[in-house]
């Protein structure tokens, strides 16, 4: 029985996902691509690889196919970071990459509601709720939003911008839809302000016409 292979390390993996990226540029006659890790190791792919890669449509789809998608993200904020860039990241909603992608220094946090253009709404309230609890920076949902509810339900907790395209421009009614968007997210901002009243699971408190009143009668 074969014995396990070790895991390979991060900078050796940063090597090969280098490598796969510019094999899926490459033409057809390029010659066998030689790159250096992080550790100063090399790794050599000869051309026949090139075929394997560039049959995928998009390398950073396969990246991430691969499980390689927060690792790319990480190291792509910190290289345009270091670059004097702004970055404004779009990512997943997991609230552990959010935490990790503001401590690079990232300006603005983009976690998706749902998959981009499935206008499937958000997806994960929890998760959504935890990443706008832990963080100083602005929260933007910025993909999946398929109506004003779902612009409004943002707002509403929290996220300080809806960033969408689809839901408008896929629209039957495109203006209407804007439009739409414009109050829910109205809505939703002076809903977050004014503070709903809370949930209550087991009893509940009726308003009294004598009791909370905004002033006094005169």
């Amino acid at each position: 029985m074969a014995a396990p292979l070790p895991p390979a390390s991060p900078s050796l993996f940063s090597a090969i996902l280098l490598a796969a990226l510019a094999l899926a540029g490459s033409p057809a006659g390029a010659q066998p691509i030689s790159l250096t890790d992080d550790a100063g190791r090399h790794v050599r792919l000869p051309a026949p690889a090139r075929r394997a890669v560039t049959l995928t449509p998009h390398a950073t789809e396969l990246a991430y196919a691969a499980g390689a998608g927060s690792y790319l993200t990480l190291k792509a904020a910190k290289t345009l970071i270091d670059d004097g860039f702004k970055v404004m990241v779009y990512c997943t909603d997991d609230p552990i990459q959010c935490r990790m992608l503001e401590d690079l220094g990232v300006c603005a946090i983009m976690p998706l509601a749902s998959l981009i253009g499935s206008g499937m709404g958000i997806i994960n309230p929890w998760n959504l709720r935890l990443i706008i609890d832990q963080t100083q920076l602005p929260v933007i949902v910025d993909a999946g939003v398929g109506t004003a509810s779902d612009a409004t339900i943002a707002m509403e907790m929290g996220c300080d911008a809806v960033l969408m395209n689809t839901a408008i421009a896929g629209a039957q009614d495109p203006v209407l839809m804007a439009s739409a968007m414009n109050k829910g997210v109205q809505a939703g901002r002076e809903a977050f302000l004014a503070g709903r009243v809370p949930r209550k699971l087991y009893s509940g408190a009726p308003s009294s016409p004598t009791e909370g009143m905004i002033a006094a009668a005169k």
